[in-house]
């Protein structure tokens, strides 16, 4: 248990943060898995929105800090590469 006061203070904020990444990576999870059922019924234009409405989460989660810039790239790159093959029918 922490005794001092600014050791209080950050098991606060970490407590607070926390929830609020949980809360952010959930989000991340819903629209990856809209994505991956778009993909699954094979509709483009289904696929093409959940796609791009994905990457605005995954770039606000990048930008936030609360994921690393490098796993929204991979992330955003797996995507695309399943919905150009959708696109090209392969």
């Amino acid at each position: 248990m922490a005794h001092s006061l600014s050791a209080k203070k950050r098991i606060r904020q970490n407590a607070k943060r926390r929830l609020r990444n949980r809360d952010r990576k959930k989000t991340v999870r819903v629209e990856i898995k809209k994505v991956t059922s778009a993909l699954a019924k094979k509709d483009v234009t289904e696929t093409q929105t959940a796609v791009t409405q994905a990457i605005k989460v995954l770039d606000r989660m990048a930008s936030r800090k609360t994921m690393h810039p490098n796993t929204v790239a991979r992330r955003k790159s797996s995507m695309m590469r399943k919905l150009n093959a959708l696109k090209t029918g392969k």
